[in-house]
């Protein structure tokens, strides 16, 4: 019969055959977590390959992602479209096998990992995700949402600051269906960790509040069973289990050492090791005996059946709860929020109103909210500040999970990497605010969410020289260009209660992508705009203002500017200038735009054209035809009133005028 250690062992002769092959990769981790990965897979983790979606399944990711060949290991062996001939193309071209996972590019992989640490507060975001979900669907005798979240993850992501903040939050939040295991195996790159990293691990993680199984040998599969058994009883914390492992277990000249974490082993070490294991099959051969034992197929689809089986008698004993919780996890808008957002937006419009564009934001969020249950907001600290809480808002907590308000504290990092989690698992759509100038804080993360695709919206508030008194420290220079540099991410900068509206209904209906919105802690003017003109709004850019004649030149603006540019534009027509005004809210979704649209805005033949906005100004010049045209900001702020800033920084009415009036005295 064929043993546990042999199962394991099919998964270390396919990633040091892979990596081989690729010639790069990482083969010390899948090696050393094989015997861990055999009895998660085939004892606990309830998934269906058939079906890599189905919404009742424990999520698994693996932090760790420079090992992902354990990843496909685990999904070829049981079952999933992974077939061998994409083993053999490992981290190669169009392969499906990555050099880390991608959530997109490989059935059964949950979430994008490789920068360390993210992994795990993506995990953390799934089961809070779970956590929320169950608290406002389950009911007595209807378990519908029950399911783990289990997370590999290595020394390096728990020397990442991410992983303190991810995981302190999901101790205080008692998410008891999230279960992590550390691969303590004392290596890393540069060799023995004992030479900076010597934290007492266990401490730290009970101090969080987490149940922690310590010591477990992770080569001993009954060892790893039990400890798993133990952690899944603990229902009212996180659980994490130790587990001491070597690294590239079974590479007989090499483990244990750095050598073995990233590079491949060569030929002979391969041929060794085969040898140590007892694995004399030939490269990328499993035999018909292990795969039989690894098939997961029939325990997989009998598990999604078992649960169709709850969710039917769920939808008979409450049908409208059923119908809402499959059109969630469906990633679709109730097909009503269509209308109800386009009454609000033309009625915001008719009303006006000057304000600052973070209340405004606040005002969409008390007309939208009420139409989307699965809207699910937070703070970093900032709440009263962002003002992202509403009306029907109530906090999430250990005690109460069936909120929709999360107060992440000063975990800017973190927040955001468990926004995307919580996105990928589905059935909620999370947004969260920060000031801007602390994006800075969570960009890789926000890199994460534009590279994976999903739909999570950073509300960042203060975004200018306008938010005065705090000083430079808080006043954002360069966080809108830097945002704008990443790519299928739209940075909205909104200027009144109509372009909030508009950024916010384009940020919830997108699903291929986060938004960010940056918001004014200043009041702005409200601008007058014909109902038609909205969608304008919508592509990005477009006419706020036209003259009676053929203009001469053009200014552009976003946000707490447009009212600038606007007061611009009538100078320099009381000094015998046609200008027309452009407010771009989003730059990202004009330049998107066809070359007929944005010609019909931005006419090649007027070349006098002034871009202004409280920020580093090189987002415009592709643009602006001189370097004179860019109104901005090359310098860090001052502390005193807004207005006092502006005048001081030079960003004012004058200099728009002076811009513009020079080229076209040309």
């Amino acid at each position: 019969m064929t043993t546990r250690r042999e199962l394991a062992n099919a998964i270390r002769a396919l990633s040091m055959d892979a990596v081989q092959a690729a010639q790069s990769g990482h083969p010390g981790a899948p090696m050393g977590m094989a015997d861990i990965a055999e009895v998660l897979w085939n004892d606990f983790l309830r998934h269906n390959p058939a079906n890599p979606h189905w919404p009742n399944r424990d999520r698994f990711v693996m932090s760790n992602g420079h090992g992902s060949m354990l990843v496909y290991s685990l999904l070829h062996l049981t079952g999933y479209d992974v077939p061998m001939e994409a083993l053999r193309q490992f981290r190669q071209l169009d392969s499906g096998t990555p050099g880390h996972p991608e959530v997109g590019d490989t059935p059964g992989v949950e979430t994008t990992t490789g920068p360390l640490g993210q992994g795990l507060a993506n995990a953390v975001g799934m089961a809070l995700a779970e956590h929320i979900l169950a608290g406002q669907f389950n009911r007595p005798g209807h378990p519908l949402v029950d399911h783990f979240t289990y997370c590999f993850l290595g020394d390096g992501c728990l020397m990442e600051g991410i992983s303190h903040e991810a995981c302190s939050l999901a101790g205080t939040l008692g998410l008891g269906k999230l279960v992590a295991v550390y691969d303590d195996n004392g290596i890393s790159i540069d060799g023995k960790v004992r030479q900076w990293f010597t934290d007492d691990t266990p401490a730290r993680f009970r101090a969080y509040g987490w149940h922690v199984v310590e010591a477990v040998d992770g080569h001993d599969a009954e060892a790893v069973r039990a400890a798993i058994e133990t952690a899944r009883t603990v229902t009212d914390r996180p659980s994490l289990i130790c587990a001491k492992t070597t690294i590239g277990f079974g590479a007989p000249n090499v483990c244990g050492t750095h050598g073995v974490h990233g590079a491949p082993l060569g030929d002979d070490e391969i041929q060794a090791s085969r040898e140590f294991l007892g694995w004399d099959h030939p490269p990328f051969e499993i035999p018909d005996s292990v795969y039989d034992r690894w098939d997961a197929r029939a325990r997989g689809n009998a598990a999604e059946a078992q649960w169709r089986q709850t969710l039917a008698a769920y939808r008979e004993a409450h049908p409208e709860l059923a119908a809402d919780f499959e059109r969630r996890m469906a990633g679709e808008l109730p097909s009503t929020f269509a209308a109800h957002a386009q009454a609000f937006i033309e009625k915001a419009q008719a009303e006006g109103g000057d304000d600052a564009s973070r209340k405004h934001s606040q005002a969409v969020l008390n007309g939208f909210g009420p139409h989307l249950p699965e809207l699910t907001g937070g703070s970093a600290d900032l709440t009263g500040s962002n003002n992202t809480w509403w009306k029907d808002c109530s906090a999430v907590s250990a005690e109460d999970p069936g909120g929709n308000y999360l107060f992440y504290g000063v975990r800017e990092f973190g927040m955001t990497a468990i926004m995307n989690g919580m996105a990928l698992h589905g059935g909620l759509i999370p947004y969260a605010g920060t000031f801007l100038v602390f994006s800075d804080y969570a960009r890789n993360a926000v890199r994460m969410a534009a590279l994976m695709g999903v739909r999570s919206i950073l509300v960042y508030t203060h975004d200018s020289i306008g938010l005065g008194e705090d000083g430079p420290t808080h006043q954002p220079i360069e966080q809108l260009p830097a945002l704008r540099l990443i790519p299928n991410l739209d940075v909205w900068r909104p200027c009144d209660l109509t372009e909030t509206a508009v950024a916010w209904q384009m940020a919830l209906t997108r699903n291929d992508g986060p938004s960010a919105m940056a918001l004014s802690r200043q009041k702005l003017p409200h601008q007058s705009r014909q109902n038609d003109e909205i969608e304008g709004i919508r592509r990005g850019g477009y006419i706020l203002r036209e003259p009676a004649v053929e203009p001469q030149g053009i200014i552009m603006a976003s946000g707490s500017e447009v009212g600038m540019a606007m007061d611009a534009a009538d100078a320099l027509e009381a000094r015998g200038h046609a200008i027309r005004v452009v407010s771009v809210p989003c730059l990202e979704r004009f330049l998107a735009q066809s070359a007929a649209y944005r010609e019909s805005i931005l006419p090649a033949a007027i070349q006098a054209r002034a871009a202004v906005e409280a920020a580093q100004p090189d987002s415009w010049r592709a643009l602006v035809r001189h370097d004179v045209g860019l109104v901005g900001l090359r310098q860090f702020g001052a502390s005193a009133p807004g207005d006092r800033v502006y005048e001081h920084m030079g960003l004012t009415t004058d200099a728009v005028v002076s811009a513009l009036e020079q080229q076209l005295e040309q």
